[in-house]
């Protein structure tokens, strides 16, 4: 028996949102001083160092679950299962459902008990719950899903990563352009079909880390100080990433028995471009190996950061051919990672 992804779905929100719609943002300091710099200037800067020229936001009627569902429906029906047959829903998201223009999180109930009833699922042995692990939730979902499977807890698992920071967002924190929305996800099951998921690694970081991604109070001191926002310590996390994913991704792929020059794409958490990029350099280091031409598909420049949302997009986009100049097949091992809140990092090797 393996562990297979048989299905991936994905729902990109039409609105886009370019650089150039932060023209007119007042960016402040943490202390809420003005910032010195140009609009243009920190978004020239920004593309830089993020490589995101634009972002999606969802659209004014539609929530987290909304957009789920939809990525859920394209899965099912992309693995040709009955919905029916789902032994478990696991959502992974972190703010919940908010509304347009809302300053209020709604969890209850679950994210994907609501998924669960948009698909009008009647079995009541298919569990739906969510899952909040930062960043790397949707691989954790799939991590889950495994245990159950090889646990003879279940057979069919619909996992979802999907989330909508820009409603939770400071527009006066420059970090705020990061930030997008979109939704992911996938059917595992168990299969005689050679392949799936050949080792996995999580790891929670929290003694010194716990806080680097956390919910504060907007820099412009104006506002009600009781609403929060995303925030974060951007060099710190930086610096623990570089530190961390590279030895979390080596120790999956050793224990997988794969070998470095095996591995043909590598999907990261699309967080920061320059970031992703040193992540990547510091692994084929550890091997004394330089990086391969095209290992590494990026959605970044177009869709942003969409938090657990990026690693099952980018998988979906890629298999559906809508990444350029960047396919996988039938036989290829795939290598993904991800790091966020927690801080958690965990990665799977997988062969298609």
């Amino acid at each position: 028996m393996n562990i297979k992804i048989t299905g991936s779905g994905s729902y990109i929100p039409n609105l886009k949102v370019t650089n150039q719609d932060f023209s007119n943002h007042k960016f402040l300091n943490e202390d809420g001083s003005v910032f010195n710099s140009s609009n243009d200037v920190i978004t020239h800067k920004f593309v830089e160092i993020t490589g995101i020229q634009e972002r999606r936001y969802a659209e004014e009627g539609m929530v987290n679950s909304d957009m789920a569902f939809i990525a859920a429906k394209k899965a099912i029906e992309n693995s040709k299962i009955d919905p029916e047959t789902l032994d478990y829903i696991i959502f992974a998201h972190n703010y919940g459902d908010i509304k347009h223009n809302s300053i209020q999180s709604d969890t209850v109930p679950s994210l994907a008990t609501r998924v669960k009833h948009l698909l009008r699922i009647q079995n009541p042995k298919c569990v739906a719950y969510d899952v909040l692990f930062g960043c790397p939730g949707w691989i954790e979902g799939v991590i889950q899903a495994q245990a159950f499977i090889k646990a003879g807890m279940a057979k069919k698992c619909l996992v979802i990563g999907s989330e909508t920071l820009s409603r939770v967002v400071d527009k006066h924190d420059r970090d705020s352009m990061i930030y997008s929305d979109g939704a992911g996800a996938t059917v595992i099951e168990a299969t005689n079909d050679e392949g799936g998921i050949l080792a996995h690694e999580s790891a929670t970081f929290a003694f010194d880390e716990a806080k680097y991604l956390f919910f504060g109070e907007s820099y412009n001191k104006e506002l009600n100080s009781d609403v929060c926002y995303i925030k974060m310590y951007g060099r710190k996390i930086y610096e623990f990433a570089l530190n961390n994913v590279p030895k979390a991704m080596k120790q999956c792929l050793d224990n997988s028995g794969i070998a470095i020059n095996q591995v043909k794409k590598i999907l990261i958490h699309q967080a920061n471009e320059k970031m992703d990029e040193a992540i990547i350099q510091r692994f084929y280091k550890l091997y004394k190996q330089s990086v391969p031409e095209g290992i590494m598909p990026m959605s970044i420049h177009e869709l942003g950061n969409s938090s657990v949302a990026t690693v099952p997009t980018l998988y979906d986009l890629l298999l559906n051919e809508k990444i350029e100049n960047q396919s996988i097949n039938k036989g290829d091992v795939i290598l993904f990672a991800s790091v966020g809140a927690g801080m958690n990092i965990n990665a799977i090797v997988y062969r298609m």
